[in-house]
């Protein structure tokens, strides 16, 4: 009897397998369902808000050229600037209103401005002048539109146990690391419409190697907020995966149990960030001078930059994801 009390004690909580005794406990077959379908929906929202980012990115200079002859590789700063400003703006807005609200208003908000960049970005050449200004107001409020990746990363921590929380971060960030691969393709896919492309003279709208991804962009946002209007649930778990109260949880129940309070290793937040910042400061950098600098310095045309850059940084996002996953292997053997 000794013996069998003490391997009773040695099994963990939350069981390997949904439906067991130690799983029914902590978190039903349902619950956990329910929660990683969510999860997922949200994997694909940081994919498709990374590839609304980069799904332009080699085009933004030629196409910017053409729409407005007077624009300088100084204005093309600003609108590669624009969009991290709004993102940084929006950030906290969004995570704010995600503490007190369902995160799927947030959400969904978010997604419904990123679609309304990416239609203006389709039709920045109606415009008789100043176009240059009209670019720089569609990407900053893409850049907006991209604050949801707090709530995105914030709520996947929430609803995974300590056990689940790596793994589940690192998808997080390979789905990030994905869309920037996916971008430049689907741009690149597009360059045999060339920069005239065909007209649709009933609502105005060019479909060029320009436009084409944009337009794909906004459709794939109109799919994602689909998705997370019918599938898209809140939960919250403790350490353990026990589900939790929440102050956005639609569900609440009297039984579930308080997420104690602990103390917040400051140190290693201000470095976290401080090294997102490094990351996202170099890639800021590249995105905004590889276009110009190949144009100029292997003479390439508009068509063969956009193709050709777009093909370098697929390779560099596919050196990424195996960083992503080789991480994900590695937080199962050491400790992090």
């Amino acid at each position: 009897m000794a013996g069998l009390r003490n391997e009773s004690e040695q099994e963990p909580l939350l069981g390997d397998t949904p439906g067991s005794r130690e799983w029914d406990i902590l978190e039903t077959e349902e619950h956990y369902k329910s929660r990683w379908r969510s999860i997922r929906i949200l994997y694909l929202t940081m994919f498709l808000s990374s590839v609304g980012f980069s799904i332009v990115m080699m085009s933004i200079w030629p196409y910017l050229q053409k729409i407005d002859p007077t624009a300088d590789t100084s204005f093309l700063g600003w609108v590669i600037a624009s969009y991290s400003l709004g993102q940084m703006v929006a950030s906290p807005i969004f995570g704010l209103w995600s503490n007190y609200r369902p995160r799927k208003e947030a959400l969904i908000v978010s997604i419904l401005i990123s679609v309304a960049a990416n239609c203006l970005y389709a039709y920045l050449h109606i415009p008789a002048s100043h176009n240059k200004y009209y670019m720089l107001v569609a990407r900053g409020l893409l850049g907006i539109g991209a604050g949801n990746v707090a709530v995105v990363r914030s709520y996947t921590a929430g609803a995974t146990s300590l056990q689940e929380r790596t793994s589940s971060m690192a998808n997080i960030s390979m789905c990030q690391a994905l869309g920037f691969i996916l971008g430049p393709v689907f741009q690149t896919c597009f360059t045999f419409l060339g920069e005239k492309g065909v007209t649709w003279d009933v609502i105005k709208l060019q479909i060029n190697m320009y436009t084409t991804p944009v337009l794909l962009s906004a459709f794939l946002g109109i799919l994602n907020i689909i998705l997370i209007l019918a599938i898209l649930r809140e939960h919250r778990v403790d350490d353990s995966g026990r589900q939790c109260k929440s102050i956005n949880f639609e569900e609440a129940s009297t039984d579930e149990a308080q997420v104690p309070q602990g103390n917040i290793d400051q140190v290693a937040v201000v470095a976290i960030n401080v090294l997102f910042f490094v990351a996202l400061f170099i890639f800021a950098l590249f995105e905004t001078i590889i276009t110009p600098l190949t144009m100029d310095m292997y003479a390439w045309t508009q068509e063969q930059a956009v193709l050709y850059n777009g093909i370098i940084l697929a390779a560099l996002g596919v050196e990424a994801v195996v960083i992503f996953l080789g991480v994900k292997l590695l937080s199962k053997k050491f400790a992090q």
